[in-house]
């Protein structure tokens, strides 16, 4: 094949309608991300966009929305215990699941109930 993979862009996750302040606070605040401008015709869609690493993380705005429960990105960190020790400090609650060999990692959810990994390989 004349084509291949390079990665990953972007990662989509969906919120509700008016959730652009509470996405700021939890995202951009919290986990640090870089709030990036939107182009401006898609301004009007709502929702942010966020870097976060290499990749970027677009929070779109879901008029029926329910959050992914299960389906998740995994976000790759490094120092994960301070990553732990941030978010308790911030009133939040990491879900700690099975081991997975080789890694450190915990869960969040975000404020609008969309599960999140973050893991470091040791």
């Amino acid at each position: 094949m004349s084509f291949h993979f390079v990665g990953i862009d972007h990662v989509q996750l969906a919120g509700p309608p008016q959730c652009e302040e509470t996405a700021r606070r939890f995202y951009g605040e919290i986990l640090g991300w870089v709030e990036l401008p939107k182009p401006e015709h898609l301004r009007r869609r709502g929702g942010l966009w966020f870097q976060c690493g290499a990749q970027q993380v677009h929070i779109g705005i879901q008029k029926d929305f329910t959050p992914a429960t299960k389906a998740h990105p995994a976000f790759y960190v490094r120092d994960i215990q301070a990553l732990r020790e941030h978010v308790i400090k911030n009133g939040l609650d990491p879900i700690e699941d099975e081991p997975l060999p080789g890694a450190d990692r915990f869960y969040l959810t975000d404020p609008f109930g969309n599960r999140l990994e973050f893991l470091e390989w040791l």
